[in-house]
């Protein structure tokens, strides 16, 4: 007898630049994934709400989210995206690990970066949810500096296919 598995999976995600945002809907339309943006609830758009922002990250202070957490129970594989501030993760993203329970999660980390740190913030997550009994199964970076929309969505195309994302959502 054929029993069939229909994992579901979930893409979170935070964008202050919107550039993350578009990684995660891609993502979940070539993963057949929900989405779930986490909204920071302090202003951390312009110019010296960017650098306190990039400071809070740094210090890894926690802020104010909405939704304030998650329910994972429906979901089989958890995606969580994240920019890189700092060498961090944003705050609303150490906020959002801290309030979901991650037990017996499959997690496949990604970290946006304008040029470079995106590997310390896929470490820094990894380190707050497997505590959390979230597993690690994968991770990867996308580079966004300078880069237009459109060659951004073909790029995460390409992560997509090279990293056979689809496979572990059967």
């Amino acid at each position: 007898m054929l029993v069939e598995v229909n994992m579901k999976t979930i893409i979170l995600f935070y964008s202050r630049s919107r550039k993350t945002a578009l990684v995660a809907k891609i993502l979940a339309k070539e993963v057949n994934g929900d989405t779930q943006e986490i909204i920071d609830l302090n202003d951390r758009q312009g110019p010296l709400n960017y650098l306190k922002a990039s400071m809070d990250a740094f210090r890894e202070n926690k802020t104010l989210i909405n939704p304030a957490t998650v329910d994972l129970t429906n979901y089989d594989l958890i995606y969580l995206g994240s920019p890189t501030w700092a060498g961090k993760p944003a705050p609303a993203i150490i906020t959002l690990i801290d309030h979901c329970n991650f037990i017996g999660k499959d997690v496949i980390l990604f970290a946006t970066m304008g040029g470079s740190g995106g590997q310390k913030v896929i470490e820094r997550m990894k380190e707050k949810i497997e505590p959390r009994g979230g597993r690690m199964i994968k991770s990867f970076l996308v580079k966004t500096g300078g880069k237009k929309m459109e060659e951004l969505v073909e790029d995460v195309k390409e992560i997509v296919r090279d990293e056979d994302l689809p496979i572990y959502g059967i």
